[in-house]
């Protein structure tokens, strides 16, 4: 019986996070080109758990090169000029934000989470509790 109960409680807890959590409202689109070295960095230190983390889980990567148009569905405020550019696209395809070059792996994902947060309703404390792929913290 007590241990019904506890399997209520714990679906009943486990649906409400779930609930809580917002949707994929963001998408994360790398501009970059051959032969970029700070490409090659971000791809070296970062690509490799980017998925892992609450920011990859909430706004998964969507690569472009620099000399492609917009995907379809999206807008740009302007077009990318330096590689790599991080553009930051929101659930209606704008784009909501950018970090333009790669600053480093520390100061890449500082101005990630701040741009998810003033931007989006990205909370990663609720991803990170919710969501697997989300508990690496880089």
């Amino acid at each position: 019986m007590l241990q019904r109960l506890l399997q209520t409680f714990v679906t009943a807890a486990t649906l409400t996070l779930v609930v809580a959590l917002p949707g994929r409202a963001a998408e994360l689109v790398m501009v970059e080109q051959a032969g970029c070295v700070y490409c090659a960095a971000w791809d070296e230190q970062i690509a490799p758990i980017y998925p892992k983390t609450a920011a990859g889980t909430y706004a998964p990567l969507h690569r472009i090169d620099l000399r492609d148009p917009a995907p379809e569905g999206m807008q740009f405020v302007r077009p990318a000029v330096f590689t790599p550019t991080f553009i930051l696209i929101g659930d209606e395809g704008d784009e909501l934000g950018r970090i333009e070059g790669y600053p480093g792996e520390d100061f890449f994902w500082s101005l990630l989470e701040a741009m998810l947060i003033d931007k989006t309703e990205f909370d990663r404390a609720i991803v990170e509790t919710t969501a697997p792929a989300a508990k690496v913290r880089p």
